[in-house]
């Protein structure tokens, strides 16, 4: 998490500024993350100025870790937190959807190569 040293509270809000400063993502990227990533909703007082809580700023650090150090893309980067929370949102004791073996998928992706190696050499 970012770390703080203005004296405030763990759960004070924050400046746009003050969350670049702790983060190192200028103002400018937060406002556009802003728009394109609809769970990022930082309040907003009269002229505009944004306040960020604690769960905004845990947010712009998934999004900047999704980003700039996994090298996922902005649209990316939103299906994989809409994957997460879908995931966070099921019941307990729900089944996830269990993925083949990788053997299987081993098999599976053979058979297409050999396929597509047929239908060149014809």
């Amino acid at each position: 998490m970012a770390s703080f040293d203005d004296g405030k509270d763990s759960g004070a809000l924050r400046t746009i500024g003050e969350v670049a400063k702790a983060t190192g993502i200028k103002p400018h990227v937060l406002r556009y993350w802003e728009q394109q990533f609809p769970t990022l909703r930082p309040l907003t007082r009269s002229g505009g100025r944004r306040y960020y809580r604690p769960e905004d700023i845990e947010l712009v650090e998934r999004i900047e870790r999704l980003v700039n150090r996994e090298g996922y893309t902005l649209k990316g980067a939103k299906a994989a937190l809409r994957g997460a929370s879908d995931q966070q949102a099921a019941p307990q004791g729900a089944a996830a959807p269990e993925s083949p073996p990788a053997a299987d998928l081993l098999r599976q992706l053979e058979a297409i190569r050999n396929d597509l190696k047929a239908a060149l050499a014809a």
